[in-house]
């Protein structure tokens, strides 16, 4: 198989999630580098970028926000007779925004360039994702603590190709303040993705806000299941550190 440009973002991503290694943290930090993976059983993926706030990261503000992914997937064709469907997937974002904090509650907005690049074995002609596509991404953030041991995130993401999108909502209680650094937020979340035929539901648990050295990590554990009827379990890790 000759990946092209979805293994070059693929090996991107995992360079940039390598270089945060030799990041420092500060209060006065204006760029914060993330990484993560997500593998499920019909997925695998990785994911690395960076955003940068020139105004900090405490106040209001524009950010740009730039990522790459990458990964392999699998599906069951229906205009193939239920076919497995081997695919390899290369994203880049490019994606100014602004952060507003009002009320107790934080919103990122962002809304920029998105390319990507998808290639299948064996062709699926009934599938829009193939080839390389340019559109344009919205995507918006949402955190807030309506008590000291408690917080509410939520996400969400539009694009124009192939009409895909995400959502996703988690609510956390605070836990193992003796133990760590302000402790962390465990509880559940329900996340969804959706493009042109095809739907994947997820519904687990969360840990957020776990900082060790200069890391802040977080993690998701839980049942997916998609518009095949494939279920299993998904596993996701990812973190972020400030420079």
């Amino acid at each position: 198989m000759r990946w092209g440009w979805s293994a070059a973002l693929a090996a991107a991503a995992l360079w940039l999630s390598c270089a945060t290694a030799g990041a420092g943290n500060d209060e006065d930090a204006t760029v914060m580098l993330f990484s993560g993976r997500d593998l499920w059983r019909n997925g695998t993926f990785a994911y690395g970028g960076f955003i940068t706030a020139p105004g900090g990261f405490d106040d209001d503000g524009l950010m740009l926000k730039v990522l790459l992914s990458g990964g392999l997937y699998r599906y069951n064709a229906g205009d193939l007779d239920g076919a497995r469907i081997i695919g390899a997937e290369g994203v880049a974002q490019i994606l100014p925004g602004f952060r507003i904090k009002r009320f107790g509650v934080e919103a990122k907005v962002f809304f920029g360039l998105d390319v990507e690049r998808h290639k299948l074995w064996p062709d699926d002609p009934g599938n829009r994702l193939q080839g390389t596509d340019l559109g344009m991404r919205f995507a918006a953030e949402f955190w807030t603590e309506p008590t000291p041991k408690t917080m509410v995130a939520a996400s969400l993401g539009l694009s124009t190709i192939a009409t895909s999108n995400s959502a996703r909502i988690a609510y956390g209680w605070r836990v193992c303040e003796d133990m760590f650094e302000d402790g962390f937020y465990v509880g559940p979340e329900v996340q969804y993705f959706g493009a042109d035929g095809y739907r994947h539901l997820r519904l687990g648990f969360h840990i957020t806000q776990l900082k060790a050295e200069r890391y802040e990590w977080s993690a998701g554990l839980g049942i997916a299941r998609d518009s095949d009827g494939v279920s299993g379990p998904y596993v996701r890790i990812g973190f972020s550190v400030r420079q």
